[in-house]
């Protein structure tokens, strides 16, 4: 389990984004060091670690119009941060370890109005792979995997460092039985989410540009 990874140190400040400069790539490869970096790196997340899903930072504020894409630096910022282990981006929705036969998906944007649900629904996706996904896109999956009282602590503990669209969450649930017990709880998450973006360190972290 993820939570059992050692963290790794380092020297740059918390809220600065990755740029060019990276450390040389290691000849040994261990998806826990992987992981431990991504989950270090203010704009990075693994939000579920079982599952393979990880996450890149959005923005603070969101419109429920707001498109829910991956932006190029978003992008840009992921796989540059995965380069030292050996990742090379092969497309714009495929950074890859050939070596190692992994690779870190970002699914396909298809329409303005699909549902953040559906994110990976029509994604292909081999065992040893992940998804990259938005904060929105992450929280959904979870909403979709786990009880509620789990999915909503992993789902807090995850607008804490990258806030989601709470007003397109709630615009795309359905009728499930599911989406209907978790929707009192969406006033509790805004709410959290209000404080945190108010809060340290938050408060002056800015979108990727």
């Amino acid at each position: 389990m993820f939570r059992k990874f050692v963290r790794l140190s380092r020297s740059r400040r918390p809220n600065d984004p990755v740029h060019a400069a990276q450390p040389a790539p290691s000849t040994r490869f261990d998806l826990n060091d992987v992981l431990v970096t991504i989950d270090n790196d203010p704009y990075l997340a693994v939000v579920d670690a079982a599952h393979q899903i990880l996450s890149v930072f959005d923005d603070l504020r969101f419109d429920r119009s707001d498109a829910d894409i991956m932006a190029g630096p978003m992008r840009t910022h992921i796989a540059l941060r995965l380069a030292p282990f050996g990742f090379r981006q092969v497309s714009g929705h495929v950074i890859e370890n050939t070596a190692q036969d992994i690779r870190m998906i970002i699914p396909k944007f298809r329409a303005l109005g699909e549902s953040p649900f559906d994110a990976i629904r029509y994604a292909p996706r081999r065992p040893q792979d992940f998804f990259i996904l938005t904060p929105t896109q992450a929280a959904c999956q979870l909403i979709d995997t786990y009880p509620l009282e789990e999915a909503q602590d992993r789902i807090l503990a995850l607008l804490r460092k990258h806030p989601i669209n709470i007003y397109r969450i709630l615009d795309f649930m359905d009728r499930s039985d599911r989406h209907m017990a978790f929707r009192p709880v969406l006033g509790h998450l805004k709410f959290v989410q209000r404080n945190a973006i108010r809060s340290e360190p938050l408060c002056r972290r800015r979108a990727l540009r």
